[in-house]
């Protein structure tokens, strides 16, 4: 007999494992229908909530969704988890636990010391019984603070990464786009490049043109090239100027697998990067990116629908105390997402399972040009993860990407969500923008290019 029921009306629904019982809930994505693991119907969704509802949170540390002995995603949940920080919601439900996240007495500060006690799964399984309201509400308590060559995450902050991506890593047009962005107020997450032609000795090369500009500017921010960790590793052995190692993250050992990454590659990059000091304020290293459907497009899902496999991604990204983490959360397409409004949802869901995990979470805001979304869509999104206190979001030249070939938010766009949301750029970041007078006293535009910069272009041959 299955351990999981519930009864609508004459109907008894029945989950045949709690695996079963979270996809069952989990709210509508084509990805879930793709791999048949999806409710059938919205009344079998509704029981399979209220069945949730009512499983013990003690269940999620006995009953894991891929085994002990077969992955190492597993392991690291299970090893990492702490009892104490547990302990005072060791005796909810998932219902419960809804309730006691959404009381007002549970603030920042109650969320902080139970972040290491949660585990994957039961994030992933409070965030199904939640209103689109409920996951921002909740996002909003979480505060994650993290640190390289400035402050991000902080109370009233909203950051963006500068992604000036080039479809042949043109140093002049990735030049240009820094420039843009920075005279727009972005790059205080990190000016991030996905290059074109991913072998080392390129990266080593755009390594060195970031570093250049951010050393002749004084720019108190960080670089990245989001490149395999491998070649990051051999760039760091070539004596190239890293600042931060990148690499994509999955839920399973096997999906990361599919990446050509396990967790003790993860470590030795973190490892090279701290070991080169490059940090001013802090030492967080890495940057990591998500997004639902990696690991059923690797195959790798092991029969979990995708929101709970990519909360398990989060367990992997914050064994590393990561400077930035963000979901890519419409780039793999339709076949995962399909609709404004699953990416909206599943935006908000990392965003929130994140968060509550204790990561530092951005978004990048996006779909691509096959899905049924438009910007409309995208405005609405970003509008809700700025009340929700997103730690950063992508700034790229007129929100499309002309390398990767989607749609994400602009340098534009940063500035719109600063403005009606009375947010700010982070604080030492700022402050440089105000001295290179990029923007005045009360943190608004000049308008005019700044005087550095001035010098700079006049240097150049007609």
């Amino acid at each position: 007999m299955p351990r999981f029921s519930h009864t609508i009306a004459s109907h008894t629904y029945q989950f045949s494992s709690l695996k079963d019982l979270l996809a069952k809930a989990s709210p509508p994505r084509s990805g879930d229908v793709l791999a048949g693991v999806a409710a059938a119907s919205a009344q079998e969704r509704v029981a399979a909530q209220l069945a949730l509802a009512d499983v013990p949170l003690l269940t999620f540390l006995n009953e894991a969704p891929v085994p002990y002995e077969d992955d190492e995603v597993t392991r690291l949940i299970i090893d990492s988890h702490d009892r104490a920080a547990f302990a005072p919601l060791s005796h909810l439900c998932v219902g419960d636990f809804r309730d006691w996240l959404l009381d007002d007495a549970t603030d920042t500060a109650a969320l902080s010391r139970v972040a290491a006690g949660i585990t994957p799964e039961m994030a992933a399984a409070v965030s199904k019984l939640m209103r689109l309201q409920d996951l921002v509400l909740m996002a909003r308590k979480c505060r994650v603070v993290t640190a390289f060559r400035n402050t991000l995450g902080l109370e009233g902050r909203l950051s963006a990464r500068l992604q000036p991506n080039h479809p042949t890593d043109d140093a002049t047009g990735i030049a240009a786009s820094i420039l843009d962005g920075l005279m727009l107020g972005s790059g205080d997450a990190v000016i991030g490049i996905n290059p074109a032609t991913d072998n080392v000795a390129q990266v080593v090369s755009l390594l060195h043109l970031l570093d250049a500009v951010i050393d002749q500017y004084r720019i108190p921010t960080q670089s990245c090239v989001l490149t395999h960790v491998t070649n990051t590793l051999e760039a760091i052995r070539r004596g190239a100027p890293v600042d931060l190692v990148f690499q994509s993250v999955a839920g399973t050992e096997a999906a990361n697998r599919s990446f050509g990454i396990d967790l003790s590659l993860l470590a030795e990059g973190q490892a090279a990067a701290l070991s080169l000091g490059r940090g001013t304020v802090g030492r967080n290293v890495m940057y990591f990116e998500t997004g639902q459907g990696s690991a059923l497009s690797a195959g790798a899902h092991h029969g979990m629908d995708q929101q709970t496999c990519e909360a398990r991604a989060y367990a992997v990204a914050r064994a590393y105390q990561p400077l930035l983490v963000n979901s890519v959360v419409g780039f793999i397409g339709p076949e995962y997402l399909y609709d404004g409004k699953q990416i909206m949802r599943a935006g908000l869901e990392d965003h929130f399972c994140a968060k509550l995990l204790g990561l530092p979470m951005g978004c990048d805001v996006c779909y691509t040009n096959h899905a049924e979304a438009d910007q409309d869509d995208m405005d609405a999104l970003l509008t809700m993860l700025g009340v929700a206190g997103c730690n950063f979001i992508m700034g790229v030249p007129g929100a499309d990407d002309i390398m990767l070939g989607y749609q994400s938010t602009s340098f534009h766009d940063a500035l719109y969500a600063r403005r009606v949301l009375g947010l700010r750029a982070a604080p030492e970041f700022e402050a440089w923008l105000a001295r290179m007078h990029i923007t005045d006293g009360q943190g608004r535009l000049n308008g005019a290019l700044a005087p550095a910069f001035q010098a700079a272009l006049g240097r150049l041959p007609p």
